[in-house]
């Protein structure tokens, strides 16, 4: 007899989502920064434990953690979720908003805030477990459910890996993942191949000559020196990168001085760069020291500027034979709503780095948790770049059908493995 379709399987073992809704709120109203996700990873192990069946391995490489459920012979699939927040002050206006104050990465105090919705991946992956095991009987194999921190700034699942992951869990067949974008709830968003972009981050000191700011002339201005550097770099990708290819790249810190009257010593500027090809990442990060060296020559400075790697992201690639069986179990499952051909987006992942360090295949997707309303409005306004997107203050995706949704396609892509 030919196995019930998977739609069938999930309509007879749906799961009551309230608990995963007070979850969800939870979560977001309690973020904890990147390698400080101990509460969160606390709350995830509880709740995986009471669903019963799993053995949960915990702190690895930091707060990560995962449980293994066996149920028999057949394949290994490991279902990921991030966990960690981001230093930002929430705007959303939400009754459960955060009003968290936590410590950054610099040692200071800052606000945090779940702004890429790592509180629905974890609040999804808890609830696709509980419809999995209520299925074990329709399947055979083993399911990992796997945890990680630090996705923000890209040393989580290295350092799970690191720290001996696949000494206590399995070693899979299939790595599987997903992130809520700002698209239209309801909707899942694919493609075969790569993806996601890779990232760099960098962290430039330039040195100057500090003083009295009503003496400028007896410095060398680092102030002055960085805002050149950070207008000249602007220029790389819209001249020196063809556009057929796909780049960015972003400044996001610039820190000099302390007070009105008082010329620095030195600057620090703090950037980002996302690329699809080696090649371009190459021309990308040889086009930065170019420019940063020529503009502190330019300024007379007589010290090399320092230039630090603070964060590297591969790209996210989704395999070939993974992605014809996905497309398929999506395209059927979700319709109209699914979309097997979505964009190369320049956001970038370290998830690829659980599979690809062990030579096992990974598939990553997205799905939507803009309001359908708000969503349908401004598009016929013609407006969809107002809405806030990931990392912004304002990004507060709807619960519902987000939750279903992220549920839905871990449990379809799990089963169709």
């Amino acid at each position: 007899m030919a196995a019930p379709p998977i739609s069938q399987l999930l309509a007879s073992a749906s799961v009551d989502l309230t608990l995963y809704e007070a979850l969800y709120k939870y979560f977001h109203s309690n973020p904890e920064l990147s390698n400080h996700e101990l509460a969160t990873s606390k709350t995830c192990a509880e709740h995986l434990a009471a669903l019963g069946g799993f053995t949960i391995h915990t702190n690895i490489g930091g707060h990560g953690l995962a449980g293994i459920f066996k149920n028999g012979p057949g394949k290994k699939i490991l279902l990921r979720a991030d966990m960690d927040a981001l230093p930002i002050f929430e705007k959303t206006g939400l009754p459960y908003a955060s009003t968290v104050t936590a410590q950054g990465a610099d040692g200071l105090p800052t606000p945090a805030m779940h702004a890429c919705e790592h509180e629905m991946h974890m609040a999804c992956l808890l609830a696709a477990a509980e419809t999995l095991i209520k299925l074990r009987d329709s399947w055979s194999g083993t399911l990992i459910i796997l945890f990680q921190p630090a996705e923000e700034r890209g040393t989580g699942a290295k350092a799970m890996v690191d720290d001996g992951l696949y000494d206590l869990v399995p070693v899979p067949d299939f790595v599987l993942g997903q992130h809520v974008m700002a698209m239209r709830a309801g909707s899942v968003g694919f493609r075969a191949g790569t993806i996601m972009a890779g990232a760099d981050s960098l962290k430039i000191t330039l040195f100057g000559s500090g003083g009295h700011g009503s003496q400028p002339h007896r410095t060398v201005d680092p102030a002055v020196l960085a805002t050149h550097v950070v207008v000249r770099l602007q220029s790389i990708v819209s001249r020196e990168v063809d556009y057929n290819d796909v780049a960015v790249l972003t400044v996001g810190s610039i820190q000099a001085g302390k007070t009105e009257n008082i010329i620095a010593d030195h600057a620090t500027i703090r950037l980002d760069f996302r690329s699809v090809s080696l090649a371009t990442r190459a021309k990308l990060l040889s086009a930065i020291e170019r420019v940063v060296k020529a503009e502190c020559a330019a300024s007379g400075v007589g010290k090399e500027p320092l230039i630090e790697v603070t964060r590297d992201l591969p790209k996210t690639v989704n395999d070939e034979a993974m992605a014809n069986r996905l497309e398929s179990s999506f395209r059927q499952y979700f319709e109209g709503s699914f979309d097997a051909d979505i964009p190369v987006t320049t956001i970038a992942e370290d998830f690829s780095i659980l599979g690809t360090s062990q030579g096992v295949p990974c598939a990553f997707w997205h799905w939507g948790g803009i309001d359908p309303a708000l969503w349908d409005e401004k598009s016929r306004q013609g407006r969809l770049l107002d809405i806030p997107v990931n990392h912004s203050s304002g990004f507060s995706p709807v619960i519902h059908p987000t939750m279903k949704t992220g549920t839905d396609a871990l449990c379809v892509a799990a089963l169709e493995f």
